[in-house]
């Protein structure tokens, strides 16, 4: 893609944010033990991240990237930061960026945004963090513990400048109102500028969407299979700025409950699954800069195949409402078959109990529990049919 062909090589090849780039640079140059940690804010595209990188290249700095949902448990966080923290000459020099920080706060917060703060008040490696809003009462005792630097969607004229030359470098061009029409979608993004200008001319223009950055899910999916051109195909999948898990199930969920034939599901599958694999190692890794190769993973899937139809779910509804009521129920039925199959309860629920169910209904097993919840296995056995 080109918004990752064309990545700054070093900060003064950004654009844009002159003031808060030379604030930052200041910072690192003075940067020592118990210096606050630096709070990047400002909308996505910006270069918030980009200057995190570029700054631990430039300095020298071995760069821990990590992102809301690495830190938003306490166990989280001092698995993964404590080794660096107390041992920073045997791991090199680490540089700590933990992205989308205002997002770890909420019901799935276990302790994580109390530990970073922790963490924040008493600094022995560099540490920024980067947010899109920090107006909201959650992030009041991170700030407290912080230097705070302000980033500003880029002036369109800087963007016109940049984007014709990323073009002439691509040997592409724009009419003048596809050029005008990038730049206004893209919102200052410097990223959706880059995205869609490469989609339009690669030959895909979603013309019913206000944004290259807003086809939503099932729009996406559904396109994805009706696209014309494996170029479409990809510009679509690109737009679906989702995520990374969130993608992955979507065209599982999909695939999986088509009607196509076996031969086509096992190679979509097996695509599905190398995506699923390099995701793991993503997470396992945290090396977030392998994600640039999930979409040409994904990409692979692309078929002209009316059958494939966005999908959410891979049962029914009537029986994931009849899960829902008689949730209590299946409960204490798998509790006992786990005890007599030596299986757990969540493997017989999966696995076991839609075969036990089956052989019943043909009369083909025998099992002394069916009388005791004979009313739940004749209900189960009918949503079966």
């Amino acid at each position: 893609m080109w918004s990752e062909k064309h990545r700054p090589q070093i900060i003064s090849d950004m654009i844009g944010n002159e003031e808060s780039r030379s604030l930052v640079m200041e910072w690192m140059a003075k940067w020592k033990k118990g210096t606050k940690p630096l709070l990047l804010v400002g909308p996505p595209g910006t270069g918030k991240t980009t200057i995190a990188f570029l700054l631990s290249k430039q300095f020298g700095y071995d760069m821990i990237g990590l992102n809301a949902s690495d830190v938003r448990s306490k166990s989280r966080i001092n698995e993964i930061l404590a080794p660096v923290l107390s041992n920073v000459s045997i791991l090199g020099t680490p540089m700590i960026f933990v992205d989308e920080v205002d997002g770890i706060h909420g019901r799935s917060d276990y302790g994580g945004a109390a530990a970073l703060v922790d963490i924040l008040k008493e600094p022995t490696v560099p540490i920024i963090l980067a947010a899109n809003d920090d107006s909201q009462d959650k992030m009041k005792n991170i700030k407290k513990t912080v230097k705070t630097v302000y980033f500003k969607k880029i002036p369109l004229r800087l963007l016109r400048i940049y984007l014709e030359n990323i073009l002439k470098k691509e040997n592409s061009k724009l009419s003048p109102g596809s050029m005008i029409k990038v730049i206004d979608q893209s919102r200052g993004d410097i990223r959706s500028m880059i995205n869609l200008a490469q989609s339009l001319v690669s030959g895909f223009n979603p013309q019913t969407e206000a944004s290259f950055e807003k086809i939503n899910i099932e729009d996406g999916v559904n396109a994805f299979f009706k696209a014309k051109s494996i170029e479409e195909a990809r510009g679509i999948l690109y737009s679906m700025q989702i995520d990374p898990r969130e993608k992955i199930d979507a065209f599982y969920s999909s695939i999986i409950t088509s009607s196509i034939d076996n031969s086509s599901l096992a190679k979509y599958l097996e695509i599905i699954s190398n995506a699923d694999v390099l995701y793991g190692k993503i997470l396992k890794t945290q090396n977030w800069r392998l994600l640039r190769y999930l979409n040409e993973i994904l990409l692979q899937l692309y078929r002209s195949d009316d059958r494939i139809r966005y999908s959410k779910y891979n049962i029914s509804w009537p029986l994931l409402n009849r899960i829902r009521w008689d949730g209590a129920k299946l409960k204490s039925l798998s509790s006992i078959l786990a005890k007599k199959l030596h299986f757990s309860s969540s493997a017989v629920i999966t696995f076991c109990l839609p075969c036990i169910l089956f052989c019943l209904d043909k009369k083909t097993l025998d099992l002394e529990i069916e009388e005791m919840f004979g009313d739940i296995l004749e209900k189960e056995i009918e949503l079966t049919k």
